[in-house]
């Protein structure tokens, strides 16, 4: 649909284009207005254009697709769709390595803005011994509050063994994707902590974060939270804040 939007778009431009050159060649006022006419539809127009041709670069070069998640210059966010002019973005916050949660604000980014700004793409597009992989695995985060009365140690140990449980199978194919090298964020996931904490006057957060397929973390991180919120209510010793 979008491709022949496209189309239907450019037709119509070289249309326009057409007919200014049928009417410069039988109209002599014509032709001293036009030039002028199209100067200034040039000049009004040249963004638009701009981000005309960033749907194609988009398109072709596939720097990004709905779902993955961004940054675009100092914009962070999930893309939601990718139209002729615009692209539609969730904002992502920006208080973590991965962009923390969505803000629920919607950013509406022209597409001009990539052909001059550099764009991070974390959901896809890894590089192994210099050899570029395209991924859709990625490193995602769940944040739970907790009391300060709480037990910490075991509210973590909780939260570790449902990551490790719900995305061990996640890990094995993202491992046999890369085979070996592995990126950072798949390092970090079999060797690193998986579950933090940060300490606030009225609670404390505990983050755990797991690897898992770009459309489907959002289910994952469901999964790890009713998980983790039956297991709490189990226990005396932990505390939904």
């Amino acid at each position: 649909m979008r491709v022949l939007q496209a189309i239907f778009a450019f037709a119509l431009l070289l249309g326009l284009i057409a007919g200014i050159a049928v009417a410069m060649r039988y109209s002599t006022n014509i032709a001293i207005a036009v030039p002028i006419i199209a100067l200034g539809l040039a000049f009004a127009l040249q963004k638009y254009v701009a981000s005309f041709f960033g749907y194609f670069h988009i398109l072709i070069s596939r720097i990004y697709r709905p779902g993955d998640r961004i940054r675009i210059g100092s914009i962070k966010g999930d893309v939601r769709w990718v139209g002729l002019i615009h692209t539609t973005l969730e904002e992502v916050g920006e208080d973590e390595k991965l962009g923390g949660e969505l803000t629920g604000r919607i950013l509406h980014v022209p597409n001009l803005i990539i052909l001059d700004q550099p764009v991070l793409n974390y959901s896809k597009d890894y590089s192994v011994h210099h050899k570029r992989i395209a991924s859709d695995y990625m490193f995602a985060e769940v944040r739970i509050p907790i009391t300060v009365e709480s037990d910490v140690e075991k509210a973590t140990g909780l939260l570790e063994a449902i990551l490790r449980s719900e995305d061990e199978l996640y890990l094995a194919e993202a491992r046999a994707m890369f085979q070996d090298g592995y990126p950072e964020f798949l390092d970090e996931a079999m060797s690193g902590p998986r579950v933090l904490i940060h300490v606030e006057p009225q609670c404390i957060w505990i983050k755990g974060k797991f690897v898992a397929p770009v459309r489907q973390r959002n289910q994952l991180k469901s999964r790890v939270l009713m998980q983790f919120l039956e297991q709490a209510k189990a226990s005396s010793d932990v505390k939904i804040s």
